[in-house]
């Protein structure tokens, strides 16, 4: 029989190492070594952008599940990290990870959904495994605008990425990333102030192509003055499968 110090113990984790420096994350159920495994390969458009943040700069991380890429920004390049993710076990991962790497004076995450309003609502759980992804906040929709069933709805609190900056809870930033799985246009009208704001240098949000509101986001963001890389765009387009349409674009001004 083990004891609960000597279990806890077998929690396995994966190491990452890059440029010397060591990255390490946890890794206790499939999905997760999933993520691992295929960090420089599901998303290349995503480390490519990371690369280019100056030490101390400030990202926000929208949508940052187990922290694979606040872990990543903050540990090779040295950023600051205001990490949101409303899912329990995610979170709690996420702040295992962030011990793992010693980063508690780099990071902080907030177990929050940010929106288009700030209050008390539900997120609706798309799978229960830690790890997972596809959630809806507010709306039992999925990722493609289709109604969703939810696995199990979780209470959860929301919040304005305008308030939080306002209130001096989270730093103007240099850099945003958006990945919430079909409400990004949420939490981007969320934030129409930092967007205004000439200190933010950069934006990476998740696109379905497939659905209007996404469209007419990244319309309003090159009205902002926001230009991205049709070619980039064409990379990171997913040709085929469940997620067809999809894409990560990166904006810069």
């Amino acid at each position: 029989m083990l004891t609960l110090e000597e279990y806890e113990k077998l929690l396995p984790s994966c190491h990452v190492s890059h440029n010397g420096v060591e990255v390490d994350y946890l890794t206790p159920t499939s999905i997760l070594k999933w993520r691992v495994d295929t960090l420089f390969t599901k998303e290349p458009c995503t480390i490519d952008w990371i690369a280019q943040f100056q030490q101390d700069e400030t990202l926000v991380d929208v949508g940052a599940n187990v922290g694979m890429y606040t872990v990543w920004a903050a540990k090779t390049r040295g950023v600051r990290v205001y990490a949101f993710e409303p899912e329990a076990q995610n979170y709690a991962l996420l702040n295992r990870n962030l011990v793992r790497n010693q980063l508690g004076a780099k990071v902080k995450a907030y177990c929050l959904a940010l929106s288009d309003t700030a209050g008390f609502g539900e997120l609706h759980l798309a799978t229960l495994e830690a790890g997972g992804s596809l959630h809806s906040y507010g709306e039992r929709v999925g990722f493609d605008g289709a109604p969703l069933q939810p696995k199990f709805s979780q209470g959860c609190v929301s919040a304005r990425l305008d308030d939080l900056v306002r209130d001096g809870i989270v730093p103007q930033p240099d850099h945003l990333k958006v990945d919430v799985d079909g409400l990004e246009p949420r939490v981007m009208a969320g934030a129409s102030q930092v967007l205004r704001d000439a200190r933010l240098q950069s934006i990476l949000v998740e696109v379905n192509h497939n659905l209007p509101q996404h469209r007419e986001m990244v319309a309003a963001l090159n009205r902002l003055g926001f230009k991205h890389d049709p070619a980039q765009v064409a990379r990171a387009e997913r040709k085929e499968g469940p997620f067809k349409g999809c894409a990560e674009y990166v904006f810069r001004r």
